[in-house]
Formats: C-alpha cells, sequence, structure tokens
C-alpha cells in the first residue's frame, strides 16, 4: 500500500468528531519527590491516598509496590516474589485487590506478560502469565472489569488492540489471551512533548470507583466512556470500540502515563515521569464536569487543541484557522506516514 493509498483509507473510515473537549486547568494535588518513584507508570487511589509502580525501574528499590499518604509521601512498600520485566499499569478491583499490569515489551520479543494480583491484606502478590494469540505487543494500559476480568489494552499507534483472557486465569501455567476488539485512537492536536506520535499511543487506563465509567490515556489526552451496568469485561471492551468517548484535555505533561479516578470519581488524577534530570513531580487532578460533550468514537478530531490549556471553543470548533476538513485529511495522511513508517521499522529490525 502507498503512502497515498493508506492515507486515503484513513480518511474514508474517519469523520470529524462532535463536541468539544473539556478543558480545564489542573489542580496541584501533591508532589512526589522520592528517588525511588522516578518512572511512575501506574496509579491507583486507596482510601484517602495512592498506590504507584514504576515502569521497569532500573534499580532494585524502585521494583516495588509504593503506598502514598494524601501528601504523596510514601508511607510503605510490597516487594514482588520474584523481579517483574516491565510493570506499566495498574487497576483496583471492587473488593479491594491491586493489580499491575507487566506488561510492557518496547522490543516487542517477550513470549509471555503477566499481572500481579494483589488481595486485600496479602503480603506478596501473585503472577499470572498470559500469551497474545497474534505475536508480541508492547502495552501500558491495563483494565479490570467488574467481574473481576484483567484487560489489556496494546500500544500499537492508530488502533489499539483490546485483549482479554480466553480462559480463566491459572498461576501455575500460561493462560491465552484473545482480542476481544480495539480502540482506534482520536486524533486531535492537543500539546505534548512527542508531538503527533504523543496523539497516537496509549499510555494508560483506569475505572471509576463505582465500575460506571473507564478512561484511557495517551501522552495527550484522555478518552472517557460509559460503561453498561455490571460492568463485566464485554461491557467494557463494547463501551472502548463502539461507545462515544468524552476527550478530556491533558496538554504538556513531562510523560504522562499514568491516570487515576479521584476516590469519589469526580476527577481524573495523572502523574508523569520524572524527565530531564528532575527530582519531583506533580501529582494533577483535572475536574470532571456532570455532563461533559460528548464525541464519536473512533474518529478524528479537528481540532479541539490546548495551548497551554486555554484554547477557546470557537478555536477548538476550527473557527479562525484552518478549515475543519483539511485539518481532518491532514490528520489521516499524516496519520498514515506514521504507521507506514512504523511497519517498516519492524521489518527492517525482524531482517
Amino acid at each position: 500500500m502507498t503512502m497515498l493509498s493508506a492515507g486515503a483509507a484513513l480518511i474514508a473510515v474517519m469523520v470529524p468528531m462532535t463536541g468539544v473537549p473539556v478543558v480545564a486547568a489542573p489542580e496541584t494535588l501533591c508532589r512526589v519527590k522520592d528517588d525511588r518513584l522516578v518512572e511512575i507508570s501506574g496509579l491507583v487511589t486507596d482510601g484517602d491516598g495512592y498506590v504507584a509502580v514504576n515502569d521497569g525501574a532500573d534499580k532494585e528499590s524502585g521494583r516495588k509496590i509504593f503506598y502514598l499518604s494524601g501528601k504523596c509521601k510514601v508511607t510503605r512498600t510490597v516487594s514482588f516474589p520474584s523481579q517483574p520485566q516491565d510493570t506499566e499499569d495498574m487497576a483496583r478491583g471492587a473488593d479491594g485487590t491491586l493489580w499491575i499490569g507487566d506488561i510492557g515489551d518496547n522490543d516487542r520479543n517477550r513470549e509471555t506478560v503477566g499481572v500481579w494480583r494483589l488481595a486485600p491484606g496479602a503480603k506478596s502478590p501473585t503472577l499470572f502469565r498470559l500469551s497474545y494469540p497474534d505475536g508480541a505487543h508492547d502495552a501500558e494500559a491495563l483494565l479490570v472489569a467488574g467481574d473481576g476480568t484483567p484487560i489489556v489494552v496494546t500500544k500499537d499507534p492508530l488502533a489499539a488492540g483490546v485483549y482479554v483472557p480466553a480462559k480463566p486465569l491459572n498461576a501455575s501455567a500460561t493462560v491465552p489471551l484473545r482480542r476481544a476488539g480495539d480502540f482506534r485512537i482520536p486524533v486531535t492536536n492537543t500539546d505534548n512533548p512527542y508531538g503527533l506520535k504523543g496523539r497516537f499511543v496509549v499510555t494508560g487506563a483506569a475505572a471509576s470507583p463505582d465500575g460506571s465509567k473507564v478512561a484511557l490515556r495517551t501522552y495527550a489526552d484522555a478518552f472517557e466512556f460509559d460503561v453498561e451496568p455490571g460492568g463485566t469485561a464485554d461491557a467494557v471492551v463494547r463501551a472502548i470500540g463502539a461507545g462515544s468517548a468524552r476527550r478530556i484535555a491533558l496538554p504538556d505533561e513531562p510523560q504522562g502515563e499514568s491516570i487515576a479516578y479521584s476516590a469519589d470519581g469526580t476527577a481524573l488524577l495523572s502523574i508523569s515521569e520524572m524527565t530531564d534530570g528532575a527530582d519531583d513531580v506533580d501529582m494533577l487532578r483535572y475536574p470532571l464536569p456532570d455532563a461533559p460533550a460528548a464525541v464519536a468514537a473512533s474518529s478524528t478530531s479537528p481540532g479541539a487543541g490546548t495551548k497551554k490549556n486555554r484554547t477557546s471553543a470557537a478555536e477548538a470548533a476550527g473557527e479562525g484557522g484552518l478549515p475543519v476538513g483539511a485539518l481532518a485529511a491532514g490528520g489521516a495522511l499524516i496519520a498514515a506516514a506514521l504507521l507506514l513508517g512504523l511497519v517498516i521499522a519492524r521489518r527492517r529490525r525482524s531482517r
């Protein structure tokens, strides 16, 4: 497929978004200043505090589950019984069980990935190994449905795969995953350190405390979905693949890979990895309005970007700038070029 035909194909399946993203200046809740927590990749709320894990920490001191107070101070840690390979996200079940997604695979060479489960009161987590049906994938997003099923969302660009276990988890054997759905990532122009490619990959996920909503994030935005009552794995997959998303702009975060709901479900919390030699990082709170504007899932966005969180609704609708259609078509063509470049790079590495 040529770059031109790839762009045409994308334009054919993508339509402009409707609605304006939620754009609200975030509040700084607290600041993490701990040299063991320099690569925070997973976050959940826990009572009046938080729990976090690092992204494949280089030092043993960072390969733990960290409990933080409401002021972001480490109060205790839990060690893994064996060394995880690349812990990229966290989820919290309705019963308080913590799940850690050992699902990172930058080089796409792992035969298995895993999820660690830490039940309330347990001294250490249990590992469950999983395998993809279609080859290795890098992933940074983990959800747990209301029925206790872990859901992995890959970091594949443009169309992230949504995978669930094909049978019950078994700590003694590798369980195959099945591809249950996809998340076609809407194209936005939200500012972020990685530019275009930062808007095309999923870096984290979260479920609301009552299970009625889930959110997926990129380096630039979060997309929130309503989940059918019951919150089963099938309901979550349907919401992500076919539901209407509400977009919450998360502009200019240094390296945003974590997302969580506040304990009361009224806001999204985000924290970045420490970058450029920083020795601390802020935890940010993005309030969610009662009825945020819905946008069509699996579509391109003509605008609604945020420049230091000050983009107006008129600018988001395309007024005073390039025509909406031109932006959508241009975004689709650039996306096709990016995807094509990634495919070529992977083929070259495999030779």
